[in-house]
C-alpha cells in the first residue's frame, strides 16, 4: 500500500467534492471513509485509476451520509451530480483547497489547525505539539473550525498570511518529522509565487529551497541525526541554494520585510558559508534581532540564544537563554549545548539526557541520548 500516494490524492479529492457542493465538513469525513476502505481493499485488488477510485468511494460515502440529514430535492440534485465513471480530471485543486481553510470567518489559528488535519495530513497530536497546546485543546479547535465552515463557498477568498503559515508547518513536518510533506509544501509555495505578486511568499519559497538543500546531509547512512556543524557540505544541493538566494535577493530588494524573509537570510548566510567555523554569526544575530521583533516568537529567541553563544561565547548565549521559558521546545537541548561549549560536561550530560526524553520524534531522540552518553564517557575517562 503506497501511503504517499494516499496522502498526494487526499487533497485533490477533497476538493473535487467540496467543488461538486459537498459541504466541507462531511466531505472531509467522506474522503476519510474513502481512505480507510482503500487502505483495506488495495492491497488485494489495486485500481487502476486510484484518484477516480477515491472520488467515486467519497461520494458515494458523501451520498450515503447526506441521505440521513438532508431534504429529498437537494439528495436528488446530488444523486444527478454524480460523477460519471472513468478517469477522473487532471486538476489540481490543492492550493485552492489551502485558501478555502483560510477563510475569513475563521481565526488564522483556527485556519492553519484545519488546513494542517484537513488538507495537509498531519495528525492532531502533530498540530497541538506545533503549537504547543495540549492535544484535546486542539482536536476542539479543529471540530469549531469545521463547523465554522461548514457550507462556505468554495470560490471565497481566504487570507494568503494565513495560507503562507500553513505551509511553513506543512514543510517543517515535512522537514523534521514522521511524515515526508516538504517536497509538497515546495511545489505548492512554488504555484502561489507564480499566482501572486507578493514578498513574503517568495520569502517562504526562498526558506524552503535553503533548507530542503542541505536534507541530503542531516541524516547519516544508519538514519541518525547529522548536526549542522557537522554536515557534509559537499552533499548540499548548491542549485536550490542558488535559486533560493536569487528569490530572497529580489524579495528583499522590494524592502517590505517579513518573517519568512528574515528565516531565508539566517539560512542563506549558514548556506554561504564554506564551513561551520567561518559562518558569520554576527550578522546571523542580527538577522534574530530582526526575526523577533517582526514576531515576539520565543522560539526565535531560542534560537537566538544559539547564536549569540556561537557569536559572542558561551557564557553570552546562557545569559540569553536564562531569560526564557524552561518549558519551550528543545530548551534543555540547547542549555546543554551551550553548557558543554563552557566546559561544564556534568550539567550539560544531565540536560541532554533531560531534551531526549521530550523530544519530538525517535531520530531527535536517538541523537540526544548519543550526546549524553559521549559526555558521560568523557568525564568517566
Amino acid at each position: 500500500m503506497d501511503e504517499a500516494l494516499l496522502r498526494s490524492l487526499t487533497p485533490r479529492v477533497l476538493a473535487i467534492l467540496v467543488r461538486r457542493g459537498a459541504d466541507f465538513a462531511a466531505a472531509e469525513d467522506a474522503v476519510q471513509d474513502a481512505l480507510i476502505e482503500a487502505l483495506r481493499t488495495w492491497p488485494a485488488d489495486p485500481p487502476r485509476d486510484p484518484k477516480g477510485w477515491l472520488v467515486t468511494v467519497a461520494w458515494r460515502k458523501f451520498l450515503d451520509a447526506t441521505r440521513a440529514d438532508t431534504a429529498r430535492r437537494r439528495r436528488e440534485d446530488l444523486v444527478d451530480e454524480e460523477p460519471p465513471p472513468g478517469p477522473a480530471p487532471d486538476v489540481d485543486d490543492t492550493l485552492q483547497l489551502y485558501f478555502l481553510c483560510a477563510h475569513p470567518s475563521l481565526t488564522p489559528s483556527s485556519a492553519v489547525a484545519l488546513t494542517l488535519r484537513a488538507v495537509g495530513g498531519l495528525t492532531t497530536r502533530q498540530i497541538a505539539h506545533a503549537y504547543l497546546v495540549p492535544e484535546a485543546t486542539m482536536a476542539q479547535r479543529i471540530s469549531r473550525a469545521k463547523r465554522t465552515v461548514s457550507g462556505v463557498r468554495f470560490d471565497q477568498p481566504g487570507d494568503v498570511a494565513v495560507v503562507l503559515r500553513v505551509l511553513y508547518l506543512v514543510f517543517n513536518e515535512g522537514y523534521s518529522g514522521d511524515i515526508d510533506l516538504a517536497a509538497e509544501a515546495i511545489r505548492l509555495t512554488r504555484q502561489l509565487a507564480a499566482a501572486i505578486d507578493h514578498p513574503e511568499v517568495s520569502g517562504l519559497l526562498a526558506l524552503m529551497l535553503l533548507h530542503h538543500a542541505r536534507r541530503a546531509a542531516r541524516t547519516a547512512p544508519d538514519g541518525s541525526l547529522v548536526p549542522l556543524a557537522e554536515q557534509d557540505r559537499g552533499r548540499w544541493d548548491t542549485a536550490s541554494i542558488a535559486e533560493g538566494v536569487q528569490i530572497l535577493q529580489t524579495a528583499l530588494a522590494r524592502d517590505r520585510l517579513g518573517e519568512f524573509q528574515a528565516q531565508a537570510a539566517i539560512a542563506a548566510l549558514h548556506a554561504d558559508a564554506p564551513t561551520a567555523e567561518e559562518t558569520d554569526w554576527v550578522q546571523i544575530v542580527e538577522w534574530y534581532d530582526e526575526l523577533a521583533r517582526l514576531t515576539d516568537s520565543p522560539v526565535v529567541r531560542l534560537n537566538r540564544a544559539v547564536a549569540v553563544g556561537e557569536a559572542d561565547g558561551p557564557r553570552a548565549g546562557l545569559a540569553a537563554l536564562a531569560a526564557l521559558d524552561e518549558s519551550l521546545p528543545r530548551y534543555a537541548a540547547v542549555a546543554a549545548y551551550l553548557h558543554e561549549r563552557d566546559g561544564d560536561l556534568t550539567t550539560a550530560a544531565r540536560l541532554y539526557a533531560e531534551a531526549a526524553q521530550k523530544a519530538p520524534n525517535l531520530a531527535e531522540r536517538d541523537h540526544l541520548t548519543r550526546q549524553a552518553a559521549r559526555l558521560n564517557a568523557r568525564r568517566r575517562g
